[in-house]
């Protein structure tokens, strides 16, 4: 059977790391199967990490905090990704900006809570809520050496309808928690077919 390994890094609270040890890890679609092979993680305090232990994996951590620069963070974590056979880095809520040091070297794919290119950047579901759009939505991107702004590979939307900011933010996380892995699975089983 044709094996296929992911690597995802979070920052922080890895409800969109659980939704792929869910529906993704250890499954097989098409004759492929689907492991987390690597967990990395830039905060040492991240919820995730220990959502993480409930699917008994451990996670890397490689905290920013202990770089001199962005370039030094990136080579670590293309170091470690390198030690594996990676074949997709996912992002998921990784709340850093990623230099040609990683993006040149890793072939990963981003989740943004946004129908980009519109609302780039860290602030995209504020942005977004507060801006005139009737409706909100979520990305998912190769990533680029631009911010935010790789080829897109999927995108869903959703209808304003009077939502408050917590439910704009809640629509969007639960369309992230199904829109993620089914790109994971497509990317994967679509490889295998060409």
């Amino acid at each position: 059977m044709v094996v296929k390994n992911i690597a995802v890094l979070f920052s922080g609270s890895g409800s969109n790391l659980q939704a792929i040890l869910e529906k993704v890890h250890g499954k097989i679609f098409k004759g492929i199967k689907i492991n987390v092979a690597l967990l990395i993680c830039n905060n040492p305090d991240a919820k995730g990490i220990e959502r993480a232990k409930k699917f008994g994996l451990e996670t890397v951590v490689i905290n920013h905090k202990d770089f001199s620069n962005r370039e030094e963070f990136d080579r670590a974590v293309v170091d470690e990704i390198g030690k594996f056979k990676i074949d997709l880095t996912v992002l998921a809520g990784f709340m850093r900006i990623l230099t040609p040091v990683f993006t040149d070297n890793i072939k990963a794919i981003n989740l943004h809570p946004s129908i980009l290119p519109l609302f780039k950047g860290a602030h995209a579901i504020n942005d977004s809520f507060y801006s005139d759009m009737q409706v909100g939505g979520v990305s998912v991107h190769w990533v680029s050496s631009e911010l935010d702004s790789g080829q897109i590979i999927a995108q869903k939307t959703f209808a304003r309808k009077d939502k408050t900011l917590k439910e704009w933010e809640e629509k969007i996380h639960k369309i992230e928690h199904k829109l993620l892995p089914k790109t994971i699975i497509e990317i994967l089983t679509k490889e295998s077919d060409a």
